[in-house]
Formats: structure tokens, sequence, C-alpha cells
């Protein structure tokens, strides 16, 4: 059994208490992103509905006294067990991490993103947690964890909201929730002037036209997806050249490619995805 807690404090939170309909909305964010993420792990695919997934059941006990905090159970079924489900074992680690992860990046937290996505490739049971999964993963859970702030940022019943791992000590898992990472997760702002991004495509999903490109400007990897009009051979093909080469030698000068694309922006003016409209190879 997994457990994690989802604990609020500050305001009314601190004598157990919040508002009802945030407690509820809270609640389905809570076990719909968790559903999603363990999915993933057991699985190796991204499902859009919670009650789509299988292989594990997430049970909710009684409310404990004190600030406001409710637990879920993660109970994995036996043919996915490798080894006991506990603090330390695989499937018990891999969901956690994951789940951590996607909390950090969905509130605008900058990961060591090479590193996760390999030692999440690895943890996981059948090492198929790509960075295409898991853009699609934090994608689909964007509004459950926006969902998850509405006792901080709409009835304000609560200060501050932490999901923790449970176990001999509480580990927290992701960012503290405050109303500063709402608002990264809540407001996208689409900048409507067409800019040229060069950089590396490290890694590219034939099926959802989206990936993720090394943007030299931000120094990082950041998601991006074709623009449904321009999803064509051509633009197609220079990007997964790009994607060829770079994952032969990283960072040939071969590989590098610009992409004309708008920008979702949040409302710090950090870069979360572009939508490309043309590429052009080195």
């Amino acid at each position: 059994m997994i457990e994690f807690d989802l604990t609020y404090t500050g305001g009314a939170a601190d004598d157990g208490l919040i508002e009802f309909y945030d407690a509820s909305r809270a609640l389905a964010g809570f076990q719909r992103s968790l559903a999603l993420t363990t999915h993933l792990v057991l699985h190796g695919e991204i499902i859009t509905q919670a009650p789509h997934a299988s292989g594990f059941t997430i049970y909710v006990p009684a409310f404990e006294e004190g600030s406001w905090k409710t637990r879920a159970k993660v109970a994995i079924a036996t043919a996915f067990l490798v080894g006991s489900v506990g603090k330390d074992s695989p499937v018990g680690h891999a969901v956690t991490s994951l789940y951590s992860a996607a909390l950090s990046t969905t509130m605008g937290f900058d990961l060591d993103y090479d590193k996760t996505l390999q030692e999440l490739y690895h943890e996981s049971r059948k090492g198929q947690i790509t960075e295409s999964k898991f853009d699609s993963l934090c994608e689909k859970i964007e509004q459950n964890v926006a969902d998850m702030h509405r006792p901080i940022v709409m009835s304000k019943t609560a200060h501050f909201g932490q999901v923790n791992r449970c176990g001999y000590d509480l580990n927290p898992v992701g960012p503290l929730m405050s109303p500063i990472t709402y608002e990264y997760v809540k407001q996208t702002d689409r900048d409507n002037q067409t800019e040229l991004i060069s950089g590396y495509i490290t890694s590219y999903n034939v099926n959802t036209f989206s990936g993720r490109i090394f943007a030299i400007d931000q120094g990082r990897p950041v998601p991006f997806e074709i623009e449904l009009p321009y999803r064509k051979k051509a633009l197609v093909g220079i990007i997964t050249r790009s994607q060829h080469l770079h994952g032969q030698d990283p960072f040939t000068d071969d590989a590098m490619v610009t992409l004309a694309c708008e920008r979702l922006v949040s409302h710090t003016g950090k870069v979360k995805r572009y939508i490309v409209i043309a590429a052009e190879a080195r």
C-alpha cells in the first residue's frame, strides 16, 4: 500500500475546516492526478479518465483531526508487485518520483530534466516513461492541480497545501502549494507574435505532433506542439531529422533547427510551451 497525505494549513484549516465545495474539488483533483500517474507507472500509457485506470484502487480513510488532512491509500494489484510496495519498493518509489516530478513541473519548478526522466525511465515497471508521456501527463493533470489549490485561492480557508508520502516520516511530494503556484498553473497567455527559436529536438511524438526542444535562449527543454494547419510532411521531417541527429551526437550543429512559433507563457513570463507554425534546418 502506497500512502500519500494532502494537508492544508493556515486559516480555518488549522482548526480542521475548509470550505465544503473547495474540499470536494480538491479531493477529486488529488484522486485523478494520482490515478493517472499510477496508471502510467504500471502500464506505460496515458489515459484521460481516472475511472479507466486499472491495476490498483485508491482508498480514502477517515479524516484526521487537527489541520485539514486527508490520506490516499493506493492498493496495487498483486500482478504488478515487484517485491513489496513498501517505503523503498520499486513500484512505490516510481509512483512517488513520477508524481513529485509531475507536480513540480505543473507548478512551474524547473527540474534536472534529463536526469529526472532517465531515473523515471529505469524505475518504471516497463521502462516506458518517455519525455512525451511525461509531458502528456503534466498536461492532463494541470486542471486537477489547479483544483487542489481551491481552498487556498477560492474560499481562502487555507493558506498552503502540501502532498506528502507517508511512512516513518512525512516526505514532501512536489512543491508547497500557494497562491503563487496557482497563478503559474492556471494562467497561460498566448503571445501572438511569431518568434524564431533555435535549439535541438530532444523528443517528438508522431501521434500528437508534440515534443520537446532544448531551446538555446531558455537553456532548458521546452514542450512544443505543431499548430494544426501546419502539420505537413516537410515540417515534420525537419523536426524528426533534428531528433535523430541529436540522439546520435547531442548538440551537434547539424541537429540544430529554428522554429517559427508563438509562445504560451505564465503570468510571470515563463515559457510553458511553443506553438510551431514553421521550421528550418541549419
